[in-house]
Order: C-alpha cells, then structure tokens, then sequence
C-alpha cells in the first residue's frame, strides 16, 4: 500500500501532493486544474476547482494500481467532506480509529475532522473509481452564503459552526441516484471558459444541496437505513433504464415484479425512494419526456397520432390531458410552437 502524507493547507495543494506521489502533469485553464497519470501506479485523472465562497469541487476518474492511503493533516486544511462515489468505492477512518468505514457506491456521505486531527482515505486497487467530493470551508463559506445557516438542520447548524472545528462528525446517508444524476451532468457541460466554469459551479451548488436535503430526509427517517438492500436497488435501476430506454411497451406491475424478482410492495418502495414517485408515476413521466423529445425532434416531424402510438399510449385525449397537465400546454399547441419556430428560423 502506498500512503500518501497530505499537509497542505487547501485543495490545490492536495492534488500537488498526490501528483509529487503518483506523478503525472498538472494543466490548468480559468480556473480548472486537470492533474492526468498514466504510469504503473495509476491512470486516469484527478479534477479539481476552487471557488471564493469556500468551495470546491475535487473529482476522481481515476484506477490506482496499488492501494492507495491518504493522512490528511486536519490541523493544516479541515474542510467539510461532502463525498459521493459514481463508481467503485472508498474507505475513511480517523487517526485513532481501527476499523475503516466504507462509503459504497451510489451513497452520499459527509464528513469531517476535529483540528489537529488525521482523516484516513483509502482507495482500492485495480477498481474504477469516479468520486465526487464538494469540499467546505465552513468559515468563509457562512460569511458569503449562509448568514447564519438557520435554515440547516441542527446537526449540520452545528458542523457549519464548529468554526474552531472542535467536533468531529460523519453521515453516511441511504443511497440515492439523484446524486449520480447532477454530478455525472457535469460531464455534458460542452462550454469553455468564463461560461464553463460558471455552468460548474451552479451544478457544485445543486450537489451540496441535494447532499443537505437528503440528510434531512434521513434524518426524519425512522430509520438510517435504505428500504432495499443494495442488490435489490440496483435491479429497480436496471428496470427503470429498461422502462425508459423502450417506453412503447406495456409494463404492468406483475410483469416488472416478475422481471426484478421482488413483490409488487418493494417495487412500489424503491421506485419511491429512487425516484420520488410510484411505479406508475415514473412510467408516465418518462413517457412525456419521450414525447416531448419527439415533438423537439425534427428530423422525425411525427404528428401527435404517431407519437402517442410511439410511446405506449392508445388514447390521444388522456395523452392529451397529461401532457397538458405536466407541461401547461397541449401536444398541439407545443407541436404548432414548434412548427412556427422552424420556419421562422
């Protein structure tokens, strides 16, 4: 195992550290610092941004060939942790800890260090990572942004003005894919410059903020704890994706109950906590986003006839009334819209 000693006093310099450890080059452009490898201990890259309100983003794509440990010098740089892992996972202990703590794919987690303290991160060996993590200067952070964070829950309240950074804390939440949806947007940004650099940091502040918000729903939770085991969860993910990637097919309940192994009860449950709707309501909503991609799409030019056969309707008048319903418009009108905007253009 490779063990990396981490003294610096802020995220750039972390990267510096581990690059004197693991080499490659650094290359920065407004703003955005890219650290790429690919040696015998590593490929992929180590993507980091600072921001003047106290954040920044840190983003690993990245397999080590060895494993890897980071001793993180809280004394020196002890930001809050706001940690998601896309792909593969990772493990945290405090320096007076044995046992590690493992923060699974797919989990969001916060953490964080009292001064003078060590954090311990450990990468695995020969496994994908791709890890986000929205880092928190809690002092500069609450003088730009927060004023005095009342609007916080009373845990996080209290880690926001730990200011002297006397206690530690950490929160590894249920799982959620909302998550894994906003972070992976950022890799859709195509924009460079001044404009790219804005677009990501609209994104980093949705990602700090869907981390609080599902801290609060846990902590209303009766329990901290997933209503699926994770096997059970990744097997309503492959269903959705199914669901959406064919949403002319006719999905009844008894057939994805059939399809994921799992009663019609835990289906209802995990399309509830994955998406924040029932299995109905996801089947309806992803059906009006494909119409309402078919009506954009202008090469196809389908009337509303084709589109409400294309996406597993038989009734215009309730395709109608939905749409209406989700969007404020009818098919029509937002097809004539559409039209018109053509032939002007």
């Amino acid at each position: 195992m490779m063990s990396i000693r981490i003294t610096a006093e802020d995220t750039a310099g972390t990267v510096q550290q581990i690059k004197d450890a693991i080499g490659g080059e650094i290359v920065e452009r407004w703003g955005e610092h890219i650290l790429r490898v690919d040696n015998e201990i590593a490929k992929g890259s180590i993507h980091f941004i600072t921001f003047e309100w106290g954040g920044s983003l840190l983003e690993y794509n990245i397999t080590f060939f060895e494993e890897i440990e980071l001793v993180m010098d809280a004394s020196e740089y002890n930001p809050i942790h706001f940690t998601y892992c896309l792909k593969g996972y990772c493990e945290h202990r405090f320096h007076n800890e044995k046992k590690r703590r493992k923060l699974e794919e797919l989990q969001p987690a916060i953490i964080t260090s009292k001064s003078g303290g060590f954090n311990h991160g450990y990468f695995p060996k020969d496994i994908y990572l791709h890890i986000n993590v929205v880092q928190i200067n809690r002092v500069k952070f609450i003088r730009k942004r927060l004023n005095d964070a009342s609007m916080l829950n009373k845990k996080l309240y209290e880690v926001f003005h730990d200011s002297y950074h006397e206690k530690r804390f950490v929160y590894l939440g249920t799982y959620n894919l909302k998550l894994a949806e906003l972070i992976d947007s950022l890799n859709d940004i195509k924009q460079k410059g001044m404009i790219r650099i804005m677009m990501i940091e609209g994104i980093v502040y949705q990602i700090l903020s869907f981390h609080m918000i599902h801290h609060t729903k846990d902590l209303k939770a009766e329990k901290n704890k997933a209503p699926l085991v994770v096997d059970e969860l990744d097997a309503i993910r492959t269903i959705a994706e199914e669901i959406s990637e064919d949403v002319s097919k006719e999905y009844t309940l008894e057939y994805l109950s059939g399809k994921t192994m799992l009663t019609q009860a835990k289906l209802q449950q995990g399309f509830k906590h994955l998406y924040a709707r029932t299995v109905t309501e996801y089947i309806r909503h992803v059906r009006l986003e494909k119409a309402r991609d078919l009506i954009n799409d202008k090469e196809l030019n389908l009337n509303i006839s084709q589109i409400v056969y294309s996406i597993g309707l038989s009734s215009r008048s309730y395709f109608s009334k939905i749409f209406k319903r989700k969007y404020g418009i009818s098919p029509s009108e937002f097809l004539k819209n559409k039209q018109a905007s053509r032939v002007s253009a």
